[in-house]
């Protein structure tokens, strides 16, 4: 890394500041656990997701730095998968999402489309996670119409969360988080 920094005919990204990041990476993961007072808080966690952040950031810059010039809808969906914000509060088996959060069809509605987020869904698969997560289809459907302050709707039915609805799911996991931790 310090010999990449003086070839200076290199791009800045791929001489300076991707390999600073992967020192901090580096630094942060070989001295977990050794720098750390037990009488201090323990910092483990906050390494670890510091260390998995940087390192999405790594590989988004490396596919944002190596796309120029070509078709920018598979690197865009790459780079938006690896910064997308994980929380353990749902799981995909063979493409059907499931939400452990939310009580109502509603959160639950909310919470799939956080997890599949960038990507779109109709309104007909949403309904049909529901029931499989297991609401009845009335409850489903109602859902759907409920939760239209919280998406965009691209005209022919495919849905995507907005921001607003990124908010409310965020506050489901902290919430959920918080009940978890006692």
């Amino acid at each position: 890394m310090t010999d990449l920094e003086k070839k200076v005919a290199q791009p800045d990204t791929v001489r300076l500041t991707i390999p600073r990041a992967c020192r901090f990476a580096y630094e942060i993961a070989s001295n977990r656990g050794a720098r750390h007072d037990p009488d201090e808080i323990d910092a483990n966690e906050m390494d670890a997701r510091t260390v998995l952040a940087i390192c999405a950031w790594i590989l988004s810059e490396m596919v944002r730095f190596s796309q120029k010039g070509h078709d920018l809808a598979l690197p865009k969906t790459i780079v938006e998968g690896l910064m997308k914000r994980r929380f353990p509060f749902a799981e995909s088996i063979d493409g059907r999402v499931y939400a452990d959060v939310g009580k109502s069809a509603k959160e639950v509605a909310l919470v799939i489309l956080y997890y599949i987020y960038p990507k779109r869904m109709s309104r007909e698969a949403l309904a049909a996670a529901l029931v499989r997560n297991p609401f009845k289809k009335a409850n489903a459907d109602l859902a759907v119409q409920r939760i239209v302050g919280f998406i965009d709707d691209d005209g022919v039915g495919m849905i995507r969360l907005r921001n607003s609805g990124l908010r409310k799911v965020e506050e489901l996991f902290a919430k959920a988080a918080k009940k978890a931790a006692k």
